[in-house]
């Protein structure tokens, strides 16, 4: 396939032919799609509004899906939509099968999957089975029911301890902070059991010991299944499962972490939770259409990741120590290694990502010179704040390592645009549960959730037409809204644009990694297929290799050296 790049009339697409009619052709659109595809994740209330109510929405998708077609993905990936109080943005659900309404209806969605569809991108929706929202009808039952009812066998009550079991069964920590247990009242106005919640107390865990959990959510698989989707994204995979025992356990940074300590923790890697996702996989297999898994599994090793992968279970699963890896050359060849070995042991591709809803964006992420643990944010009196062009080279050259790997890869929303993390928002503006649960200790996860920058004259950046995004966008956004970089050669979007088309031009996700001779301490150089890939990680310039023609090349080059910050793509001139 040829591909052609205007950047004169960049609003056309990239390749020749539009996405639908090449569907057969390509490789993500054949078996087995997710082994190479890039996904594109939205979180739905900052992508689009449609209503004016200042929150994003399925409609609103739906009407930018073209541009999602002319950047090059393969598939989208929807956070949370289902019915919710919306405590936890949407991952507090009360019912699994419905739209809620700030985000549309179900008549919504399935026009939003028609279009998609109809341009040849998958759709992914998220699906969050370790907990439910306080609000579901199952956890209203079981605050009615007696102690060691059906109805409470859903979740985790357990006696409390002390004399008068004032106090928690144990000591785990809420990843948002704070205990992971409330105390209930029961029905005839005495102090009760206490419920277990590893997130907010507006979301108690399911008990995924009980046959009657297993068949709610083989229910819910199905319902969307049933509606066309491709796929599913699965919320703490890792964490369904819980010792039996209940043993106190005091983890790392106060509980912080979403996992991946050297010793699990005895709420998360449990081995009973792989019978799940083998459960789940013969649910996806009644299906026609090579429907996929991808498991958010925090653990402490890609060895321990490949597990979630084997043949019989998810297909894919999120490689978080590659996106927790620094911007440095030795450590990057480490984790791109020992990914491709493990993954490749179980017969699945590795999963690259560099952003996400839940951690800071990598374009100030990789220039941060202070400690950052997930979850906790940065605030505007973050020790260590980056020089913001030195974030975004940094970004750019990262992003262009990753999706020259083989495999399959994530982009998070808004990073086409070299979006920042909104560090200086107002704290009256927060609504992450982190920042309530701490008292303004940790920041949480809201400034990488900031509504998108469509067009740089419009209301609101174009991301509504009502009044103010749920989350205050910063004024330095307006030069890199979508309108303004789609006239520029040479900005954030158009590189993008460019780097997916080559990757699908030259089968970049279904290649094989061969490192190159010639690696410095602060370079990496690869093949995969016919593109070679440099990559300075360092502060000083180094050579370009003789006979090659540039591809693509993530900041300026002068003469024969790759700058500080920088990453190529080539070809060799035969001969």
């Amino acid at each position: 396939m040829t591909v052609h790049q205007d950047l004169r009339n960049p609003e056309a697409p990239i390749d020749v032919a539009p996405r639908a009619e090449r569907a057969t052709a390509d490789r993500a659109a054949a078996a087995e799609w997710w082994r190479s595809a890039v996904i594109y994740q939205i979180y739905p209330r900052s992508f689009s509004d449609s209503s004016g109510d200042g929150i994003g929405d399925l409609p609103g998708i739906t009407a930018r899906l073209g541009e999602l077609d002319q950047l090059g993905v393969d598939a989208i990936w929807l956070s949370p939509f289902m019915t919710s109080p919306q405590k936890d943005a949407g991952y507090d659900v009360t019912d699994y099968c419905d739209v809620d309404p700030i985000f549309g209806t179900l008549a919504d969605f399935d026009a939003l999957l028609a279009r998609a569809h109809g341009l040849g991108i998958r759709v992914i929706v998220d699906l969050v089975p370790n907990h439910s929202s306080d609000q579901h009808e199952w956890f209203q039952q079981a605050l009615t029911s007696a102690a060691g009812s059906a109805e409470r066998a859903r979740y985790i009550f357990r006696d409390g301890t002390g004399a008068q079991g004032e106090e928690p069964p144990n000591n785990w920590q809420s990843i948002f902070g704070g205990p992971a247990w409330t105390r209930i009242t029961e029905p005839d106005g005495t102090p009760g059991q206490w419920y277990l919640h590893l997130f907010d107390s507006s979301q108690p865990d399911f008990d995924w010991s009980k046959e009657e959990v297993k068949q709610e959510f083989r229910r819910i698989l199905r319902f969307w299944l049933d509606r066309g989707v491709d796929g599913f994204r699965v919320d703490v995979a890792h964490g369904l499962v819980k010792d039996q025992d209940f043993p106190d356990y005091t983890p790392d940074a106060d509980g912080a972490s979403m996992g991946g300590e050297g010793a699990p923790a005895p709420y998360f890697e449990q081995t009973e939770v792989h019978e799940i996702y083998r459960d789940w996989r013969l649910v996806l297999e009644e299906y026609t259409g090579d429907r996929a898994l991808c498991g958010e599994a925090w653990v402490s090793s890609v060895e321990k990741a490949a597990l979630w992968v084997r043949p019989d279970e998810m297909h894919q699963t999120f490689n978080f120590q590659y996106l927790e890896t620094p911007w440095e050359a030795e450590q990057l060849r480490v984790v791109i290694d020992d990914s491709l070995s493990a993954f490749n042991s179980v017969g699945a591709p590795s999963t690259w990502v560099l952003s996400n809803h839940d951690v800071v964006r990598h374009a100030t992420r990789l220039a941060l010179t202070g400690e950052n643990p997930q979850g906790t944010g940065i605030g505007p009196d973050f020790p260590g704040l980056p020089d913001r062009q030195t974030g975004l080279a940094r970004a750019r050259a990262a992003t262009a390592l990753m999706l020259a790997l083989p495999g399959s890869a994530y982009i998070y929303q808004g990073e086409e645009l070299g979006l920042d993390e909104v560090h200086d928002l107002p704290d009256d503006a927060r609504q992450d549960p982190t920042w309530f649960r701490t008292a303004g200790e940790r920041y949480g996860r809201d400034g990488c959730r900031v509504p998108l920058p469509w067009a740089a004259e419009a209301e609101s950046f174009g991301f509504t037409s009502g009044g103010a995004p749920w989350l205050p966008q910063p004024d330095r956004w307006k030069s890199l809204a979508r309108d303004v970089q789609l006239s520029d050669p040479d900005s954030t979007l158009n590189l993008y644009r460019q780097m997916l088309a080559l990757r699908a031009e030259h089968d970049l996700g279904l290649g094989e990694l061969r490192w190159l001779p010639g690696n410095q301490d602060a370079a990496l150089m690869f093949a995969n297929r016919d593109v070679v890939v440099l990559a300075n990680t360092g502060t000083q310039p180094v050579p370009l290799p003789a006979q090659h023609e540039v591809l693509l090349s993530t900041a300026e080059l002068h003469g024969v050296e790759v700058p500080a910050d920088c990453t190529v793509w080539l070809r060799r001139h035969a001969g």
